[in-house]
């Protein structure tokens, strides 16, 4: 090997050669996206050189001085290892597909051109946003289902974050800390609800990072009507429980875990109908343990800790099939967002007529589902996870506008319009020259 190695920075280097079109297979995938495509044989020794001879692989190996031709002896496997460990070490280079790895073998890799962040120059936490609708055209990425759902996870997790205001206030009740004592008061009226549990300085929700993919919007139905809509942002998940009661540490197998919100039902104050009251409370009486609903993986589960029987339906649980109560004590998954992305993956490819379901109800202290309907039950909530309302919309097309609602008025353009429309397109043309002149920057 040739003792004149020089340092070189490969970004630059290597986006020129994307650019380039020289090497065969080294191309864009969408540039607007910034993701290229390596050709990735596999290299020996005992190759044909011809098949060797014009790889981007020996090109770096020149470029950087580990190679001289009529010096050192010809050695592809060296070469591509080179590169691959030039691109493993960059933090420029993020690698998002390997067909090496894939059976059959597929002979290239893809990587993405990532900034270069404040945060030390690592390749940011989902740094591309894939559009839905790309994901099965003729040119799509070949991504398995596993890299499938990671596109759609990016995707709604970019969207919940766009829509989640930066001055959200912090949730209205968090578990209690562990010196927290137990209160119960039998002078408090029951059609009062009960007070949130204090917050404190050593709330574990508080404290722990919010993730859009777990958030959950849920809606309180007394006989139909909503009595209260909140949405938790708690990666944990919540604990639903009417009471005084409050989770500690030392009550875990009583309350559920402390690092759960927690969720008082509303109490009955506003209901008119004294017979609707008396039932409800009568039921409000037995939910001071709770149901909890604890996300792991993404997934959701239920476990039923109070006495009051807990009846649910959801995803693979149809409304129109018979009562099916959960067991007390008994961890129940009723909400997968793997099996709900595959669901809405084959929508999206025509294999399946509609979204798949992701709503989950529960129903507290009556048959459900039954012949009744859900508006007709003394106790109803709903629980949607956020990450897979926002997908299904988006792929429903429920997010898009309909032209024919809107009728915008404008005035006609006069003679300053239009000076300022002239002002707009050299704006515009002086910015495209400047990213044309950013980007040769980095390719030259």
């Amino acid at each position: 090997m040739s003792n004149q190695a020089r340092r070189i920075r490969l970004k630059p280097w290597l986006l020129a050669q994307v650019n380039g079109g020289r090497y065969p297979g080294l191309q864009w995938l969408r540039q607007e996206h910034r993701l290229f495509q390596i050709p990735w044989r596999h290299a020996t020794r005992h190759m044909p050189m011809s098949e060797e001879e014009n790889t981007i692989f020996k090109a770096w190996a020149l470029e950087t001085g580990k190679y001289q031709e009529g010096v050192d002896e010809p050695d592809p496997a060296k070469w591509k290892a080179n590169l691959r460990c030039a691109l493993n070490k960059s933090r420029e280079f993020k690698l998002v597909y390997d067909g090496t790895k894939e059976t059959p073998v597929k002979p290239y890799k893809i990587y993405e051109v990532c900034d270069q962040p404040s945060n030390g120059g690592q390749c940011a936490s989902l740094p591309v946003v894939y559009p839905p609708d790309k994901i099965n055209a003729k040119n799509e990425l070949p991504i398995s289902r596993k890299g499938k759902r990671r596109v759609l996870l990016s995707f709604a997790v970019q969207v919940v974050r766009l829509s989640s205001s930066p001055q959200s206030p912090a949730p209205a009740t968090c578990p209690p800390s562990a010196t927290s004592t137990r209160r119960w008061s039998t002078t408090a009226p029951r059609s009062t609800a009960p007070s949130a549990p204090p917050t404190s300085s050593r709330c574990l929700c508080c404290r722990t990072r919010r993730s859009p993919v777990t958030d959950l919007d849920l809606k309180f139905q007394y006989r139909g009507r909503t009595a209260r809509s909140q949405t938790v942002s708690n990666p944990q998940g919540c604990r639903l429980y009417y009471g005084h009661l409050e989770a500690t540490l030392g009550q875990v197998d009583l309350f559920g875990p402390v690092t759960l919100q927690q969720v008082l039902f509303p109490g009955t104050a506003e209901m008119q109908n004294a017979k609707q009251k008396f039932y409800t409370e009568a039921l409000l009486d037995v939910m001071d343990r709770g149901l909890t609903l604890e996300i792991s993986e993404q997934d959701i589960y239920a476990v039923r800790l109070c006495q009051c029987k807990v009846y649910w339906s959801g995803p693979g649980v149809s409304e129109h099939g018979p009562p099916n109560p959960m067991e007390r004590e008994r961890k129940i998954k009723v909400f997968s967002l793997n099996q709900f992305l595959d669901g809405l993956i084959m929508f999206h490819k025509g294999a399946a007529p509609s979204p798949p379901p992701f709503e989950v109800y529960f129903c507290f202290g009556e048959d459900w589902p039954d012949t009744k309907p859900k508006e007709k039950k003394l106790i109803v909530v709903q629980v949607v996870p956020v990450v897979a309302r926002i997908l299904t919309e988006m792929f429903s097309g429920e997010l898009s506008w309909s032209m024919d609602s809107i009728r915008l008025q404008i005035s006609n353009p006069d003679v300053k319009d239009q000076t300022v429309e002239k002002f707009k397109e050299l704006q515009r043309l002086l910015q495209s020259q400047h990213a044309q002149g950013q980007w040769g920057l980095h390719v030259q």
